[in-house]
């Protein structure tokens, strides 16, 4: 395991983690928040201050980050996957899902 990339998770019930410098495809990384530790291979590279699934997440499942929902899973992503806007539907700002019909 490669402990040289530097990760960040904040809250124990998010879904992914960001990667503080560029991380490349295949390495494994050990990602730590409180009392729980992770141990992902990235399937793709990761850019700095992108994200990645820790745990798997469902097709249509919210997307913790900073203990907060950032969008809904479009698909299922695997642990090590790039999560963003090819896989994530952003629900920040969405001013739309708050209103209702007459």
């Amino acid at each position: 395991m490669d402990t040289d990339y530097k990760t960040v998770m904040m809250k124990p019930q998010d879904k992914v983690a960001i990667a503080l410098i560029d991380i490349p495809a295949g390495v494994q990384v050990s990602v730590s928040c409180q009392q729980q530790t992770f141990i992902i291979v990235l399937k793709e590279p990761i850019e700095f201050g992108h994200k990645f699934a820790v745990r798997p997440i469902q097709g249509g499942e919210d997307i913790l980050k900073y203990g907060e929902v950032i969008g809904v899973a479009m698909r299922n992503i695997a642990p090590g996957e790039h999560v963003h806007v090819h896989n994530l539907e952003g629900k920040r700002g969405r001013g739309d899902l708050g209103v209702k019909a007459d």
